[in-house]
């Protein structure tokens, strides 16, 4: 955590980001690189959970921490205004009514193939035949959507679901977190990571676009501070991430 003193945020800005009183963060426990569910207390922790609360300190607010188990929820949470921030992977189809800033984190995605598969490179995925499946509306998704022109994406209720697809045979291939993927393999053999990865997923905050342009430049240089401060790199420590890499300066 950081102990320096911030400038002091105009009454005005406050009240745009918390118009309740209250920053309401909407906090996605579905990837485990920015969030998860403490097993004894069963609150989330994380390092959006800690950005969360250090931007509500910034503002002089309480915050309340809304959970969610899928990247798109957070979104719709946030473009229908239930949440006031939220972390997410930038993507132009989440462009809509959202205003992001630049990435605190870097995730690599990668593909996970059954033992016996014949792949053993990324390149090979996209064939007439395969079947890629990915948690409906993650990172991945969106982004295989616009990339994959041959094989089919089956979308599922989340990552459980999607790696259960593949080691009961309903896909060729299984997209994720690459750090989601590995512990998949470690926790029951049958499985393997393709080396590399097919994207970079860039997690950044976000905000209703209702709330302005002053809004999101003021959470864009909290970002750039806590990335150059070190409080991303410390909270990705802390938390024991060793799936992602704190962002350059944007």
């Amino acid at each position: 955590m950081t102990s320096e003193q911030p400038q002091p945020i105009s009454a005005a800005l406050v009240s745009a980001f918390a118009p309740s009183g209250t920053l309401r963060a909407a906090i996605n426990v579905g990837n485990p690189i920015l969030a998860n569910t403490d097993s004894a207390t069963g609150e989330p922790v994380g390092v959006s959970v800690d950005l969360a609360r250090e931007f509500a300190r910034r503002l002089g607010v309480p915050s309340e921490l809304i959970v969610f188990e899928k990247a798109s929820l957070s979104v719709d949470a946030l473009r229908s205004e239930q949440a006031d921030i939220g972390f997410f992977a930038i993507d132009p189809a989440r462009s809509d009514g959202l205003l992001f800033t630049a990435p605190y984190v870097l995730i690599e995605g990668s593909y996970l193939v059954l033992e016996s598969s014949a792949l053993t490179d990324n390149g090979q995925v996209d064939r007439r035949g395969h079947r890629i499946s990915v948690g409906s509306g993650s990172a991945y998704d969106l982004f295989l959507t616009r990339e994959i022109e041959q094989a089919e994406i089956v979308r599922l209720q989340g990552a459980e679901p999607a790696l259960a697809a593949l080691r009961v045979g309903e896909v060729e291939v299984a997209a994720g977190i690459r750090q989601v993927l590995e512990a998949e393999a470690q926790r029951e053999p049958g499985v393997r990571v393709l080396p590399g990865r097919f994207m970079v997923i860039q997690q950044a905050m976000g905000t209703p676009a209702s709330r302005g342009s002053q809004a999101q430049h003021l959470l864009a240089e909290f970002v750039e501070e806590m990335k150059t401060s070190a409080f991303v790199a410390d909270a990705l420590n802390r938390h024991h991430i060793d799936g992602a890499v704190v962002a350059p300066p944007g």
